[in-house]
């Protein structure tokens, strides 16, 4: 009797919008163990983290392999023979959602860390560290953020660097013009073409999309840091298993050594459709921060 009434109360909850009309959705180890692929979101764009190979048209990148050594990791511990992974683009804008909504099971793009998101998904340790300058035209007066006061700023939508461009207008006062750009090589043609006077975006990535570029010499990246942040791989933020094995992953390839010589590998040396290496030597913050490597991320 008790088990009926149970029956008929969860109805009545379901039918009153109080339960979830579908079971909660499997974590990335039991979409393993049950013969599904892993499905990793890339970006087009993000050079070196995560963009296409213009030659053979699939996502490559610092991020992506990566995630190709966490995908092994997780194989491992699913315990099954092999695995089978999928690619799906991502943009800033939709990157979050893909995670939230199950599209993809890994975001192996270039997402910071930062406190909000972290009420959406979770973040494994972070591998890299960076902050937010200005790309403008290589005849450019301008320098600091300061210089650009009345005039046309372009960031990446749904980007923590525009976020930061629309509190600096807000805090110094600057009647910046804020433009906003769908993916960060659509920012860099704004520049070139005189349609924005900057671009903020982590600059790092500016560096890679220069170096990506017909002319490299015609813009270059300038000005004092905007922000600081922590770029990881995202994935559910209730996959605690899941994280588990990606954060004991990460901690085995910066203690092995195998961390520092992928880092070198797609930041000091000649990578896919780049024309120039980035010539990035790894920084201070990054070295001093994988010493003790902690998925805590100071706001």
């Amino acid at each position: 009797m008790q088990h009926g009434i149970s029956t008929i109360a969860a109805a009545i909850a379901l039918a009153a919008g109080l339960l979830p009309a579908t079971a909660p959705a499997s974590t990335i180890l039991e979409k393993i163990k049950s013969g599904k692929p892993l499905v990793i979101a890339h970006r087009d764009s993000s050079i070196p983290f995560s963009y296409v190979d213009k030659t053979s048209g699939k996502p490559v990148g610092y991020a992506v392999e990566l995630c190709q050594l966490f995908g092994e990791a997780l194989r491992k511990k699913a315990g099954v023979k092999s695995l089978q992974i999928q690619y799906v683009p991502v943009t800033s804008a939709n990157r979050i959602e893909a995670i939230e909504q199950g599209t993809a099971d890994l975001e192996c793009g270039s997402t910071s860390n930062t406190a909000d998101r972290r009420k959406r998904v979770s973040f494994v340790i972070p591998h890299f560290i960076t902050g937010a300058r200005l790309l403008v035209r290589a005849d450019a007066k301008m320098d600091v953020i300061e210089d650009f006061e009345n005039r046309k700023v372009v960031s990446t939508k749904g980007s923590t660097p525009l976020k930061a461009l629309q509190r600096l207008n807000t805090e110094r006062l600057l009647r910046l013009d804020i433009l906003e750009a769908p993916e960060h090589v659509k920012g860099v043609e704004m520049v070139e073409k005189g349609e924005a006077d900057a671009f903020a975006m982590d600059d790092v990535l500016l560096f890679g999309l220069v170096a990506a570029r017909p002319n490299p010499s015609a813009v270059r990246v300038t000005g004092k840091f905007l922000t600081t942040e922590a770029i990881s791989v995202m994935l559910a933020h209730d996959d605690a298993q899941a994280k588990k094995v990606l954060d004991d992953e990460m901690r085995r390839l910066l203690f092995s050594g195998e961390m520092y010589k992928l880092y070198d590998k797609w930041f000091t040396k000649p990578i896919p459709s780049v024309s120039v290496p980035l010539n990035m030597p790894m920084s201070y913050l990054l070295r001093a921060f994988w010493k003790f490597p902690t998925d805590f991320v100071p706001e």
